[in-house]
C-alpha cells in the first residue's frame, strides 16, 4: 500500500509510539462470515477533518499527539502538552456500517479525511489470534487499536483484516479508523466515475478469534471434467508442513484427509457420486466442514456447479443457458446511500427475480459479501466486477498493482460463490495499447487465480454508417484475452432515435460468447408524455421495445444486463427537476416506483422472446 504525500508527511512525523506494529499488512480471512465474532456495528463516534489535523497536535512541537490515540472518555485537564482541544467522547456519531454522505446533510458532498472511533470491552484467550475484519472502507483506511497503528487498506470495495492480537489488552479497548474517501488520479478508480463516492466506513467491521494455527483459505469446485469429482485445497496459516487436514460433507456421508506441505497447503480430492449440481432452477448448497489439526474448525454452504465457453455458447454443468439479466449498482433502495443490509440485499435481488432474472451484472465494483450469498441462495449467476473504470493510468505500474490488489481480494472473499460465473477486468476503457496491455495482464491473472472461471470486460463498440442504417463493430483488441465478451450501447439515448435499433447490424469479430452489457436510457418515475420524449417512461419503454428485436439477431448473442435495476446517485447528473443528481436509467426508481420499461422487459423474459438456451 502507498500512503499518499499529505499523509505520509504527516504520519512520519508521529513519535514510533504512534506505530507500535509499523510494518502490520492487512489480510484477507476466507468465509469470514462463517466464523463466530464480536460485531462492531453501530455508533461510531467521529471527528470531520479536511485538513488530517488529526495526525499531529499543532499545540506541541513533538507532535506526540493525534486522534488516533484518543479513548472515548472525558478530556483531562491541561498538562506538560498543553489542552486537549478535541475528544471524540462529545462528538457526533454515525451508523457503522453506512456511508457518511446519507446520514449527515453536511456530509453530503464531503470528500476527505474522516475519523471513527469506539470503546469495546475484550477479554484475549491463550492460544489465539484476534483479527478486525472490515467489510470495506472507502477508500483509503488507516487503524489503530489502542493508540498502536495495525493496519493500512487501500480499496474502496473489498475486504481485509487487521491482526490486533498484539495491541489488545483484557478489558476496555478502542479502535480508531481513519477514512479517507479523496479521488486521485492515481486511484482504481480514478477521477471520473458515474457513480457516488459514498465515504466511511460502509460494510460490516467486527472482531474475529482463531487459533494461533487457523484455515485463512481453501477452494472446493466441481471439476469440469468428471462431475462426480471434488477439487481444491486448503490453507492453514502458521501451521508446519506434515499437519493434517480434513474435509467433510456430512449430507452426502463423504470425508477425506489430506497432509499440508512446506508451503502450509494440502491438495483435496473428494468423488461425490450422489451430487446434486448447482443451478438457477435448483440452487442446492451443501453444507462442508474444513478442521485443521491445530483445532481450527470452519463450515461453509457452497454450490458446486461447471461454467465454460464451447464456441460462442455459455455453458452450465455442460449445458447451454441464456443469461437473462440486469446490471445492478450498490444502491440501497428507498432510503439511498450504500447498500449495506440484507434487506437491501432482499429488495434488489427480489426485483431481478420480480424481471425474470436468472442473471445480474454487480456493476462496477465487488458488492457486499450478502449479495453473492444471497445469490447463491436464490440461485442467481453473477458477473462480479473490479473498479477498472473509464481511463485508468494503464501506463502507471503502481496502479496495475492496485489493480491486481483488487482482483485478488474479490477472487479470494467470493472463491466459495456458485452463483459467480464471470469476473470482469474493466467497464468501457479506450481503446489504447497501454490499456489492452495492462487489462490482458489483469485477464491473465483472474485466469491464474481462479481458472474454474470465466473471464470478462464491458468493451465500447465502433459505430459505421451504412446507406440503410448503421453496423456496430465488435473489434477491440482486448477481445483476444477475453472469454467471454461484454459490449455496453446506447442507440436511443446516446445516439439515434430509439427505431435506430431496427436498421443496425451487428458485426462480432470474436468468436466467442457476447453479452449485451448495457443498454437503455434515462426516465424519471411518473413523468409521462408521448413516446418520442425523452425523460419520459414513454420513451425508456420505447427504447426497450427497438432493443429486444435487434439483440435477437445477434447470432452469438448470450445474455443480457440492460442498465440499470434501479435509480442510482451520480455527481455527473445535475438536470434539476429530472435528474437531481440521480442517473435515471432504472427500470424501478429509488423509491421503489416500476416503470413502463420494466414491464416490457419482464414480459421479454418471462415469454422467451428474447434469448434461448440452445
Amino acid at each position: 500500500m502507498s500512503f499518499r504525500p499529505n499523509l505520509l508527511a504527516l504520519l512520519l512525523a508521529l513519535p514510533a509510539s504512534a506505530f507500535a506494529v509499523q510494518t502490520a499488512n492487512t489480510t484477507l480471512l476466507v468465509d469470514i462470515d462463517h466464523r463466530p465474532a464480536l460485531s462492531l456495528d453501530g455508533d461510531w463516534h467521529v471527528i470531520v477533518d479536511p485538513y488530517a489535523d488529526g495526525l499531529y497536535n499543532f499545540h506541541h512541537e513533538l507532535l506526540q499527539h493525534g486522534y488516533f490515540d484518543n479513548p472515548q472518555q472525558p478530556a483531562s485537564p491541561a498538562q506538560d502538552h498543553g489542552p486537549v482541544e478535541i475528544n471524540f467522547s462529545g462528538m457526533p456519531t454515525l451508523k457503522v456500517p453506512g456511508d457518511w454522505n446519507t446520514q449527515r446533510p453536511d456530509l453530503f458532498y464531503y470528500e476527505g479525511l474522516l475519523w471513527y472511533q469506539r470503546n469495546f470491552d475484550y477479554t484475549p484467550k491463550v492460544g489465539t489470534r484476534a483479527f478486525l475484519h472490515f467489510g470495506a472502507v472507502n477508500y483509503q483506511s488507516f487503524v489503530w487499536v489502542n493508540g498502536k497503528k495495525v493496519c493500512e487498506h487501500e480499496g474502496g470495495y473489498t475486504p481485509f483484516d487487521c491482526d490486533a492480537t498484539a495491541a489488545l489488552h483484557a478489558g476496555s479497548n478502542f479502535v480508531v479508523v481513519a477514512a479517507d474517501n479523496t479521488r486521485h488520479a492515481d486511484d482504481v478508480p480514478t477521477l471520473q466515475t458515474d457513480w457516488w463516492n459514498y465515504g466511511g466506513i460502509t460494510r460490516d467491521v467486527s472482531l474475529v478469534e482463531v487459533p494461533t494455527q487457523f484455515i485463512d483459505d481453501f477452494d472446493l469446485h466441481l471439476s469440469r471434467t468428471d462431475h462426480t469429482l471434488l477439487e481444491g485445497y486448503v490453507h492453514v496459516e502458521g501451521a508446519p508442513a506434515g499437519s493434517r487436514v480434513t474435509v467433510s460433507i456430512p449430507e452426502l456421508h463423504l470425508k477425506t484427509e489430506a497432509t499440508l506441505d512446506a508451503n502450509s497447503r494440502a491438495a483435496i480430492s473428494l468423488h461425490a457420486a450422489n451430487l446434486t449440481l448447482w443451478s438457477p432452477q435448483s440452487p442446492k448448497l451443501y453444507t462442508v466442514v474444513f478442521s485443521a489439526a491445530g483445532g481450527d474448525s470452519l463450515a461453509d454452504d457452497i454450490g458446486f456447479r461447471t461454467v465454460e465457453v464451447r464456441g460462442t455458447q455459455i455453458l452450465l454443468n455442460g449445458q447451454p443457458i441464456f443469461l437473462r439479466g440486469v446490471s445492478v449498482h450498490a444502491e440501497a433502495p428507498i432510503r439511498t446511500g450504500r447498500a449495506v443490509s440484507q434487506q437491501d440485499v432482499d429488495t434488489l435481488l427480489g426485483w431481478a427475480q420480480e424481471l425474470g432474472c436468472n442473471f445480474v451484472r454487480l456493476a462496477h465494483y465487488p458488492h457486499d459479501q450478502r449479495m453473492t450469498r444471497t445469490a447463491d441462495r436464490l440461485g442467481i449467476l453473477v458477473w462480479s466486477e473490479i473498479p477498472d473504470y473509464w481511463a485508468l493510468q494503464f501506463d502507471n505500474p503502481a496502479v496495475l498493482e492496485k489493480s491486481k490488489q483488487q482482483l485478488g481480494e474479490m477472487v479470494r472473499r467470493d472463491r466459495d460463490k456458485a452463483s459467480i460465473i464471470l469476473w470482469s477486468v474493466a467497464n468501457e476503457t479506450p481503446n489504447t495499447e497501454p490499456r489492452t496491455r495492462y487489462l490482458t495482464t489483469m485477464a491473465n491473472l483472474a485466469r491464474e487465480l481462479d481458472p474454474t472461471r470465466l473471464v470478462t470486460a464491458a468493451l465500447l463498440v465502433r459505430t459505421e454508417k451504412t446507406a440503410t442504417g448503421s453496423n456496430k463493430i465488435v473489434d477491440d483488441p482486448l477481445g483476444a484475452a477475453l472469454d467471454v465478451i461484454g459490449t455496453n450501447e446506447y442507440i436511443g439515448w446516446y445516439e439515434q432515435k430509439p427505431a435506430g435499433a431496427d436498421t443496425t447490424n451487428w458485426d462480432i469479430r470474436y468468436q466467442k460468447p457476447l453479452i449485451m452489457s448495457e443498454f437503455g436510457g434515462d426516465a424519471r418515475a411518473g413523468l409521462h408524455g408521448a413516446a418520442d420524449q425523452r425523460w419520459t417512461e414513454e420513451y425508456q419503454a420505447e427504447i426497450y421495445r427497438h432493443q429486444l428485436p435487434m439483440l435477437n439477431r445477434i447470432p452469438q448473442l448470450r445474455g443480457m444486463t440492460p442498465w440499470v435495476l434501479m435509480d442510482f446517485r451520480s455527481p455527473r447528473r445535475t438536470l434539476p427537476g429530472i435528474q437531481d443528481n440521480y442517473n435515471r436509467k432504472g427500470l424501478i426508481s429509488d423509491q421503489g416506483q416500476h416503470k413502463q420499461a420494466f414491464y416490457v422487459l419482464q414480459h421479454a423474459y418471462k415469454t422467451g422472446t428474447v434469448g434461448k438456451d440452445e
